[in-house]
């Protein structure tokens, strides 16, 4: 994620004739030899016309080009039209999307794809400025892997009233999980606290010290590879659902990070979780009416489901 921008180019004094070109950028441009190192590696300097090696050696007089990559910054909002969201109500409080597989909700180290904010801005949607730059509005998330209605705040009113509701939990959330084998009972209640695996930093999983998590569950339908539930969380913890039917040893059919089948996952052709929000309910920020909205499955969910309804 860089764009050459600043080129800078000097001649090189009589007093620095025989050193190495990186001890030569350090002292000429007052940064370390490790970053003239680097960029020397990354193909950013020329002495002369030419590519040099970081030990080559530097004669007087010669012309040291060197470009400064300039580093956009990983959290800034790209304002960007994302195919595949869709609006299912807006007002001047709240908008509600459905957003669809493969898209963030904001912006983070190491993801470089599309995100809800980027297309809100690209919408031209003003949202709230409550919150970090790249989080503004946003008081709920969806993993890049989870489809689904989520609410977004336009107004700074809407979003303390619903980061508020969020937090003592008077936001109704209903997924829908399709689910590897039968959970025994049908309906019950996971109360298990969640933390950062200790081996794998992008997991979660079931830890005595983790976070205080309660999902409740109940069976839609049982077929012979797998059981539609819907699910309702109490708490909010990234990855919740996952972890908490993974470790019931009935992961989320297609989720292969937390031990879904791949065998299965090939069978129904499907590339991620299947795991859907399907409806958001809450009292409006500005009127105080319980409103709810819905998401129907997409394409591919719905795809898997159709082929786990007909094996025998």
């Amino acid at each position: 994620m860089t764009t050459h921008a600043d080129q800078r180019t000097v001649f090189v004094p009589e007093g620095l004739a025989g050193e190495r070109v990186d001890a030569a950028m350090s002292r000429m441009f007052g940064f370390s030899r490790t970053r003239a190192a680097e960029l020397i590696a990354m193909g950013n300097v020329h002495v002369d016309g030419s590519l040099v090696a970081k030990s080559d050696r530097v004669a007087a007089g010669v012309m040291l080009d060197v470009v400064f990559p300039v580093e956009t910054d990983p959290l800034e909002v790209v304002p960007e039209i994302v195919e595949g969201i869709k609006i299912i109500h807006d007002d001047d409080a709240i908008v509600v999307i459905d957003k669809p597989v493969g898209v963030a909700v904001h912006p983070s180290p190491g993801w470089t794809g599309p995100t809800v904010v980027g297309h809100l801005a690209g919408a031209g949607f003003r949202i709230s400025t409550s919150g970090a730059s790249e989080r503004q509005g946003i008081v709920q998330r969806l993993d890049v892997g989870t489809s689904g209605v989520m609410v977004i705040c336009k107004s700074e009113h809407a979003y303390s009233v619903l980061k508020n509701a969020f937090r003592y939990r008077t936001v109704d959330k209903t997924y829908h999980a399709l689910v590897q084998g039968h959970p025994d009972p049908l309906q019950g209640t996971v109360d298990a606290p969640i933390g950062r695996h200790p081996k794998y930093d992008y997991k979660f999983a079931v830890m005595a010290d983790g976070r205080h998590s309660i999902t409740h569950y109940e069976t839609l339908e049982a077929h012979r590879f797998a059981s539609l539930l819907e699910i309702h969380l109490e708490t909010g913890r990234t990855h919740q659902i996952r972890v908490h039917m993974s470790a019931l040893k009935h992961p989320c059919v297609g989720d292969m990070t937390y031990g879904a089948d791949p065998t299965l996952a090939r069978r129904v052709n499907l590339e991620r979780q299947w795991l859907h929000a399907v409806k958001l309910g809450f009292e409006h920020p500005e009127t105080g009416e319980y409103v709810t909205f819905e998401s129907t499955y997409p394409d591919d969910l719905a795809h898997a489901l159709e082929v786990i309804r007909d094996a025998h």
